[in-house]
């Protein structure tokens, strides 16, 4: 399923890539997710923390409305980043 249709609009996601480019910021958006279990990422208060330490860190603004619409979106995919499958799957889903 597409984030899209968890209503996170495509210019959010494509200004965060483009941010992404930049190494400092993507080295501390690594060092944010780098110990992120897959219990971590089915637990709504870890993965909101998690969204909110990342959009700081990339001086991204979010309503409370965007944040749940992430948060929602990670739980939904129930994501194991220990899993090589479920990465490729989504570097596919934001490439």
């Amino acid at each position: 399923m597409s984030y899209q249709s968890y209503g996170i609009e495509r210019e959010f996601v494509e200004r965060v890539k483009k941010k992404l480019k930049d190494s400092e910021l993507k080295d501390r958006i690594k060092a944010i997710v780098e110990d992120v279990s897959k219990e971590d990422l089915q637990d709504r208060t870890k993965v909101a923390r998690i969204v909110s330490q990342v959009t700081k860190a990339l001086e991204e603004k979010l309503s409370e409305r965007q944040t749940e619409q992430i948060v929602s979106f990670v739980l939904a995919q129930r994501i194991d980043p220990g899993n090589t499958f479920h990465l490729i799957r989504l570097w596919h889903m934001f490439r």
